[in-house]
């Protein structure tokens, strides 16, 4: 299921703004995993962009699939922001993940503006020993 996640990022590319400031993308981030935190999978399911959500169809199938394969993202304990980059009509912001027992995941999101504001078109699970010390 997370490749399929993976890959229905959307194959349209929009132009990202030179000026794009990644505290904007963050913040759709964090409002999501903050509705993961509620079970309200309802809202986090409305900062997915439109593919993802034509896709899952339903807050009831994208919440199953998160809590599945990604439960890093729907039961954090720490979200550390990385570096970013913009490359595609898109941007990639990495975030290091620090579960509730303690493991560390690190996540790549895609960002994709749809509408004058960010959306998320994707989550990839990196290797996180490619960042360790």
């Amino acid at each position: 299921m997370r490749a399929m996640f993976l890959g229905l990022i959307s194959g349209v590319l929009f132009t990202v703004s030179a000026a794009a400031d990644p505290k904007d993308y963050q913040a759709v981030i964090d409002r999501q995993i903050d509705a993961f935190l509620a079970d309200d999978f309802e809202t986090a399911f409305t900062f997915a962009t439109p593919n993802l959500r034509q896709y899952f169809r339903s807050s009831d199938n994208f919440g199953l699939m998160v809590r599945q394969g990604y439960p890093m993202v729907w039961r954090p304990d720490t979200v550390t922001y990385l570096d970013y980059r913009e490359e595609g009509g898109a941007a990639f912001q990495k975030v290091q993940i620090i579960d509730q027992q303690g493991d560390m995941y690190i996540l790549e999101y895609r960002m994709v503006p749809v509408e004058g504001s960010w959306r998320i078109g994707g989550v990839r699970i990196l290797d996180a020993s490619d960042f360790s010390a």
